[in-house]
């Protein structure tokens, strides 16, 4: 990270272009050689462009060239509410359309041959409504750990989404989550994102070094318009057209996993086709994971772009 991949950062280019509601979002780009192919790299809640350096550097190294961008709300784009670490969005929609207009305005006037896409968790439910609203817009697609449901305990989960419709119902403006809270830095034990303790700690030593890219806890408002995409992803995928790999941790405890089955086979009664590789043992977070579990990844979704 302090030598091969810091070197590659240093030749990134940022830009920003406006989303959907007039919300300025950022990007980043990393186009070292020529290329016909880049994949668009689609991050999750609470997450930034700058934590994906490692993976950048893996994809530019094997020819591609890659683009990703902060989702509104988080990052380096334009914050929301007043509160600048409540995870908020006003309609999950505007996600989708916010990916569309990147992709319209800064990515396809490029020319590239080949458009890929690879979305994680938050972002692996916003690739999954985009393919299922504008068909050709990629050639292929990767979801790591897709946020298709959120993980709640069984015998909680009917009780959960109650609580969280009553409480949305009776909204008066953007307010934490039950159980929700600012940022803080979560120590490594006891994480469910990854065994990877050097990866862990390097971004969150990101964090600490840059705290305008924190986001904390999710606000009421977004898991239920969540709640409400992820269902919206499991129905629609049936309409998907472009081979997709999706790629589940067995010891997921951040999304729902059970969903992620049930997208997998709604999309294979389509007309498109879903490769599905369970990576035992990884957490939710697989592209940070340690090297034996992360590679596995890595050589999946290299082999379905290739």
């Amino acid at each position: 990270m302090t030598s091969a991949v810091s070197e590659m950062w240093q030749q990134r280019h940022e830009g920003k272009f406006t989303g959907v509601k007039q919300c300025e979002l950022g990007w980043v780009s990393l186009t070292p050689k020529r290329s016909d192919k880049v994949i668009i790299v689609v991050n999750g809640r609470v997450e930034t462009y700058w934590k994906y350096q490692e993976l950048f550097y893996d994809l530019v190294k094997q020819g591609y060239h890659v683009y990703s961008f902060d989702h509104r709300g988080q990052g380096v784009s334009e914050r929301l509410v007043a509160d600048h670490e409540l995870g908020y969005v006003e309609d999950f929609d505007d996600y989708v359309e916010d990916l569309h207009l990147f992709m319209q305005n800064i990515v396809k006037p490029l020319g590239y041959k080949q458009h890929f896409i690879l979305g994680h968790s938050m972002g692996g439910a916003i690739t999954s409504l985009a393919l299922a609203r504008y068909p050709t817009l990629f050639d292929r697609a990767v979801l790591s750990a897709p946020m298709h449901g959120i993980y709640v305990k069984p015998h909680l989960k009917p009780f959960a989404e109650a609580l969280i419709g009553i409480t949305e119902l009776f909204r008066r403006q953007p307010h934490y989550a039950i159980g929700q809270k600012p940022y803080y830095a979560k120590p490594f034990d006891g994480n469910l994102l990854t065994h990877s303790q050097a990866r862990y700690q390097w971004f969150r030593d990101l964090y600490d070094v840059r705290p305008e890219l924190r986001i904390g806890g999710a606000s009421n408002h977004w898991v239920w318009e969540s709640i409400k995409a992820a269902r919206q992803a499991i129905q629609q995928a049936n309409t998907i057209t472009i081979p997709v790999l999706l790629l589940q941790g067995s010891e997921d405890k951040i999304v729902d996993n059970a969903c992620q089955q049930q997208f997998h086979q709604q999309l294979n009664q389509g007309s498109g086709h879903c490769d599905f590789q369970i990576i035992e043992g990884s957490r939710h977070e697989i592209l940070f994971e340690s090297d034996p579990l992360r590679n596995q990844a890595i050589t999946a979704l290299l082999a379905h772009f290739a």
